[in-house]
C-alpha cells in the first residue's frame, strides 16, 4: 500500500518478502539485507535448517519443498502472518556428489529433480495466488550457471537447474503483467552447499570443489560468496528491475558469457 506525504512523494509500505531455503548460505545474506532496507520478511525451510540457524525476532515456518500439500501450508502461513505477499524468492536447492548421467541412478535422478526444479514449480504455484494480489509483485528463482552451461559430471543438477530457469520464462509470460518472474543464476558460490547443503548434513564434508583452485580459473579471480548474489537478488526485486521479467542474470566472475 502507498501513502502520500505532506511533500507531495510516495511512501510505499514494506515490501512483504517471503525467502524459501532462508536459511541457507545465500539465503541468510538476502534476510540481512532485506532487513536492513525494512523489507518484513518470512522464512520458509527445512526443520533443521531452522533449528540450526534460525534469527531471533525473524518469523519462519517449517517446509518441505518436495511436498506440495507442505508448500501450500507454509506459503499461507506467511501471507496471514505478513499480510499478503509482495515478493517471494526461491533458494531451495541441493545436488548430489558429482557424477555423470549414465552412472546416475533413478533415485537420484527422481530425488534431485523433486528436490529443484518440483520444488520451484511447487513453490511458484503456492505463491502465485497471493502474489496477484499485490500491485508491485515478484518472484525470483535461484538457478544455476549449470543450467545453460553444461560440464560434465553434474548428473541431474544441470537438467534441474535448466528447467527452472524455462519455468521462470514460462511463468513471466503466463503472469504478466501482474508478477515479474526472473532468476539468478550463480556460479560456484562458497557456502555450506558446497559442503553437503544446509538441512542435509552437518556442513562439514569436504566441499565438492575446492574454493581457491577454482577461484584461479575464474576472471575475477576469487570464489563468489552469499553477498555477491544478493544484490543482483535485490535488484530484481526492486522497481529499478520494474521492466524486466522471464530474464535470467549470470553471476559467475566471467566463468560463463552467454
Amino acid at each position: 500500500m502507498s501513502t502520500l506525504l505532506n511533500d507531495g512523494q510516495v511512501s510505499q509500505s514494506p515490501l512483504k518478502l517471503v525467502l524459501a531455503g532462508g536459511y541457507g548460505g545465500i539465503g541468510r545474506a538476502v534476510a540481512q539485507e532485506a532487513q536492513r532496507l525494512g523489507m518484513d520478511v518470512f522464512i520458509l525451510d527445512l526443520p533443521a535448517s531452522i533449528e540450526r540457524h534460525q534469527v531471533e525476532g525473524l518469523p519462519h515456518f517449517a517446509m518441505d519443498a518436495k511436498d506440495p500439500d507442505s508448500v501450500d501450508r507454509a506459503m499461507a502461513q506467511a501471507a496471514a502472518r505478513l499480510g499478503g505477499i509482495d515478493a517471494c524468492v526461491n533458494l531451495i536447492g541441493f545436488m548430489t556428489a558429482p557424477q555423470s548421467l549414465a552412472s546416475t541412478s533413478i533415485d537420484t535422478w527422481q530425488e534431485v529433480i523433486h528436490g529443484n526444479l518440483d520444488a520451484a514449480f511447487y513453490l511458484s504455484r503456492a505463491a502465485l495466488p497471493y502474489l496477484h494480489k499485490s500491485d508491485r509483485a515478484a518472484l525470483v528463482h535461484i538457478a544455476s550457471g549449470l543450467g545453460a552451461w553444461a560440464r560434465p559430471n553434474f548428473g541431474a543438477y544441470g537438467p534441474a537447474k535448466a528447467g527452472i530457469i524455462l519455468l521462470t520464462r514460462q511463468l513471466a509470460l503466463e503472469n504478466a503483467p501482474a508478477v515479474r518472474v526472473n532468476a539468478v543464476a550463480p556460479g560456484a558460490v562458497d557456502t555450506a552447499f558446497l559442503r553437503g547443503g544446509t538441512g542435509r548434513s552437518d556442513e562439514q564434508d569436504a566441499p565438492s570443489l575446492n574454493p581457491g583452485s577454482y577461484g584461479q580459473v575464474v576472471p575475477l579471480g576469487r570464489i563468489a560468496i552469499p553477498q555477491d548474489i544478493v544484490g543482483p537478488v535485490m535488484f530484481l526485486l526492486s522497481d529499478a528491475a520494474a521492466y524486466m521479467t522471464g530474464q535470467t542474470l549470470h553471476v559467475n566472475g566471467g566463468t560463463y558469457m552467454p
